[in-house]
């Protein structure tokens, strides 16, 4: 039945009241500052807004009701991340709108301390797990999606760039390594980098076994200020394991040379929570628009995709972002 004009008038006036309360906070435009690029479970926010857990639960019901924010259940903890504005809706602009004034907000510099701690929390989380998993780090892999299931699917992809026989490539996080000698055999030059003293030494001996001369091994943090760079950069099944991922593609893109690519292979978005426990993931995959969304900000163009069938309840996407050619400055003299 179809709702009468006044009702529907009196509805859409109640939409616009909501979104623009709550747009009408400080502490809510903060906290949609913070969840730009990231997403925080509610105790996160807490502890990154200094303030109790019932204060920032209201908080967050209020951006919810007005649909800035979406949430998504992991086991018993509900993470909150933005909403992304459908302009074509009613209210859409205006969403947008307020985003966009968001997004030129600077946080506090104690809100972006805190940031930067609980980011600190889950890297160590991370490095742990990896320190206590070496030894059965197949079997872990195994139990999501081991590099059996893309390996082809990725092989296709990277064979597809023709890549010229003195070019580079830098494998983030090689696990054992097991990806290594399909670099070397691809490329003149290969490193690895891993911040995992326990897996970089998988990837040692499996280098030593196949006779790897040309892949050089860096004990060293992929995000680190070191100038390592390559024509091809790969991260496998790695991504999910940032603290920070939005932060991470910014700064690993800068890690490809001009013209080169950035290949990576992920799960998408599961609601598999026993992954963070078993797997040490910290992220339960990646919306597709996501990635090529964060890959855009950090200057890469998206180029071919391809997304695997479900296997365990997971689909695993592979995708390549490009980064382009520095084209040179120059001012153009007006000829005579």
């Amino acid at each position: 039945m179809n709702l009468p004009a006044a009702q529907l008038r009196f509805e859409a006036s109640e939409e616009l009241a909501s979104l623009c309360k709550a747009g009408g906070d400080p502490l809510r435009l903060n906290v949609l500052r913070a969840l730009a690029n990231d997403s925080f479970g509610v105790l996160e926010l807490a502890q990154i807004f200094a303030t109790g857990q019932s204060g920032i639960s209201h908080h967050l019901k209020v951006l919810a009701q007005a649909r800035l924010v979406a949430t998504r259940r992991e086991g018993n903890a509900i993470f909150y991340r933005r909403a992304l504005a459908q302009t074509e809706l009613f209210c859409g602009k205006l969403h947008a709108a307020l985003l966009d004034e968001v997004d030129a907000l600077e946080l506090p510099a104690d809100v972006q301390q805190r940031i930067s701690a609980v980011h600190s929390q889950r890297a160590a989380a991370s490095q742990d797990f990896f320190a206590r998993i070496a030894d059965g780090f197949q079997a872990q892999q195994d139990l999501i999606a081991g590099l059996g299931q893309y390996r082809d699917s990725l092989l296709g992809l990277l064979d597809s760039l023709n890549f010229p026989a003195n070019a580079s490539a830098l494998e983030v996080g090689p696990g054992d390594g097991g990806f290594l000698p399909e670099l070397a055999r691809r490329f003149a030059q290969v490193t690895a980098l891993d911040n995992s003293p326990a897996m970089l030494e998988l990837a040692r001996q499996r280098c030593e076994r196949e006779g790897l001369a040309n892949v050089q091994l860096e004990l060293l943090d992929a995000l680190s200020t070191s100038p390592a760079s390559a024509d091809c950069v790969v991260l496998n099944m790695v991504l999910h394991h940032f603290a920070a991922p939005a932060e991470a593609l910014k700064q690993l893109s800068q890690r490809v040379n001009p013209g080169g690519s950035l290949l990576i292979t992920e799960l998408c978005s599961h609601n598999q929570s026993w992954a963070r426990e078993a797997c040490g993931d910290l992220w339960l995959g990646f919306e597709q628009d996501d990635l090529a969304r964060w890959a855009s900000a950090a200057g890469l163009t998206p180029e071919e995709s391809l997304y695997l069938g479900l296997r365990n309840g997971f689909q695993i996407q592979v995708r390549h972002f490009r980064r382009p050619l520095v084209t040179p400055s120059y001012i153009e003299q007006e000829l005579p």
